[in-house]
Parts: C-alpha cells; structure tokens; sequence
C-alpha cells in the first residue's frame, strides 16, 4: 500500500481489507493505524542501515581528506534515501502523525528501535569521518534523519502546486529537488561538524 499511496491515505480499513481479516483481528496484533506504520518504519530504516555498511565501503575513499570523504557519505546516504521513498514517506510523518495515536508502551518501544537505529547510522558514518569528535557523528546521523523527513515533505508538491509550477515558470525555482536539497543540506551541516571540531 505504501508503493502505491502516501501515508496519509493508509487507511486501517483498506489495510484490513487486503490482509482478509476484520478490522478488530488487526487491531489484536496492532492497536492503531499508527502503530502499524511505526512498526514499518523501523523495518525499513533498519533494512537500510544495513546495505549502508556495504554501500558506504565501496562509496567512500578511505585515503581521501576528511572534508572529501564527509563528502563521499553524504552522496551515499542522500542516493540511497532517495531510492527508498516508503522509508522518506514514513519519515516525514514520523513526528506530527505517526507518534500521536498510540500508546505509551508502543512510543518508548518505537523510540528505542529508532535510538538503536541512528547509533547504527552514526558508528557508520564515523567509521568513515573518525575526524568527528565527541557526539559529532551521532548528532549528525540524528540531523539526517530530520532533515529527509523535512525535505520529503516539501518535495513531494500537491497537485495545485504542480500546475502553479505548470502555469508560472517563474515558480519552478521553488520546486526541490529531493536528493540534490539532501544532500546539499547534509554536506553543508558535515563540513561545519568538521570545521568545528578541527578548531
């Protein structure tokens, strides 16, 4: 369902419908909506972090300077995100959505499984830029993840938008580029890591 719509069509109805059980079964094993797609989202961050081990290896140049291998990770993390749309959707209504209809045992679950997962993020990224210093890496593996689900939102336009886009050309500079603004944006906030912590 999540391929073929946002997040925000995923209805526990129509869920309920394509899996063949009634909607009270479902909600045995899951109790909301919410719930469901927290569950997907740490499926999906975790599947990630795990070809980022690989792809991070051949990605990135381990004799390059500092400033060039941050660099190197950044393309890696922002192309791969962009290649895993599911996991951006998720991402971007992770906070105003997704942690508001549900209970306080499936919050502190969910965020257990999300610490775990940016510490993954963050040991990766720092075996790669060891220049980082103190709480560097896991402070920017925690700025990724908030600045995707920032930059999804923007980038996935309304249909009015689109056709404003369309109509006025002069608009079109405001249309974001998903991957290009993440990764812009993740350079930016790296190479500063980095110039802080050599000073």
């Amino acid at each position: 369902m999540l391929t073929e719509m946002p997040v925000a069509q995923v209805s526990l109805n129509e869920l309920s419908r394509r899996v063949g059980l009634a909607k009270s079964n479902v909600l045995r094993y899951f109790e909301s909506r919410e719930a469901v797609l927290l569950d997907l989202l740490d499926v999906a961050c975790r599947e990630w972090t795990d070809y980022l081990e690989g792809a991070l290896a051949s990605g990135v140049d381990a004799h390059a300077p500092p400033r060039e291998r941050g660099d190197q990770v950044v393309a890696v993390l922002a192309a791969s995100l962009a290649d895993r749309p599911v996991l951006c959707d998720l991402t971007s209504s992770q906070a105003a959505v997704l942690e508001r209809n549900v209970s306080p045992d499936v919050a502190a679950e969910f965020k257990r499984t999300a610490v775990a997962n940016v510490g993954k993020i963050a040991a990766l990224v720092h075996a790669h830029v060891p220049e980082l210093s103190g709480n560097d890496a896991p402070r920017f593996a925690a700025y990724c993840v908030m600045t995707t689900g920032a930059i999804w939102t923007h980038a996935q336009p309304s249909a009015a938008m689109l056709a404003a886009y369309e109509a006025d050309p002069s608009l079109a500079a405001m249309r974001i580029d998903f991957e290009v603004s993440l990764r812009e944006m993740l350079e930016v906030v790296l190479s500063g890591l980095l110039a802080r912590a050599s000073a």
